[in-house]
């Protein structure tokens, strides 16, 4: 009876695993798919991966690493930008992710930014929201653990400095809760999209049957301004915008 049990305990488990095999399991399987140039069928276990919600910069980054090898340039953006989302300063992605741009058919003109938005955007782009959201936490500590200092110091000199460490960081503080606050705010209300299609046109309104505005190819990043139905509305960053169809835009 003992032994009838333990059979079909292991069954079950046997069972379980087929049916519902573990995330690790599904990774090394396509690791293993993309090892063995059998690109296909490791974009479908990524996949697997990622429609059950899983997440990661190794996923992405591998996921990207995929679709750039069967010339999905426009999937490989998308994904290597998920990346950096997570780990902006991940030099393996920011690398791949400028050797999938030089594939871009679209040009777009912008205007020179100011050095002084330039060192504010690299400065945000330094931390995710995760953090930005430690170091205010860091330095928030620090700031009470000087005030303490302060208060427990056995002369005028610790004093001092004490008064001065505890200025000194609480403006640092204030400067980090405005980047958290600034990068919260690009985050979860400002949206950017990547082309996926080959060639999409951009419409003048929400409706097939609108006017053709303008055309834009595969891989270029969009600013996702509103949504409507089945239709995307979109911004480039020379100004021109429209309306495309939510299949052939995929969210950052």
């Amino acid at each position: 009876m003992k032994n009838t049990l333990i059979k079909i305990s292991l069954l079950i488990i046997v069972l379980y695993c087929t049916v519902f095999p573990n995330p690790e399991s599904i990774m090394r399987t396509a690791n293993e798919y993309y090892k063995n140039n059998r690109y296909q069928l490791a974009v479908d276990e990524y996949n697997k991966l990622i429609d059950d919600g899983y997440s990661g910069v190794s996923l992405y980054y591998n996921l990207g690493n995929t679709y750039y090898r069967i010339g999905q340039v426009g999937y490989a953006i998308l994904y290597y930008e998920k990346a950096l989302a997570i780990s902006p300063g991940d030099e393996d992605v920011l690398h791949n992710l400028e050797l999938a741009k030089q594939h871009l058919k679209d040009k777009v003109d912008t205007l020179p930014p100011f050095f002084i938005f330039n060192l504010w955007e690299g400065l945000l782009a330094f931390f995710s929201v995760t953090g930005w959201t430690v170091l205010v936490y860091i330095f928030f500590v620090l700031f009470l653990t000087a005030i303490v200092l302060y208060f427990f110091s056995k002369s005028i000199n610790q004093q001092r400095t004490a008064v001065f460490s505890a200025i000194g960081i609480f403006i640092v503080l204030c400067l980090t809760i405005l980047l958290l606050a600034v990068k919260m705010n690009k985050e979860f209300n400002i949206k950017y999209g990547i082309v996926v299609n080959k060639v999409v046109l951009v419409k003048s309104a929400p409706d097939q049957s609108s006017k053709d505005e303008f055309q834009i190819h595969e891989g270029l990043k969009v600013k996702v301004e509103d949504k409507v139905d089945d239709w995307i509305k979109i911004r480039l960053d020379d100004g021109k915008i429209g309306w495309v169809n939510k299949f052939t835009i995929g969210v950052i």
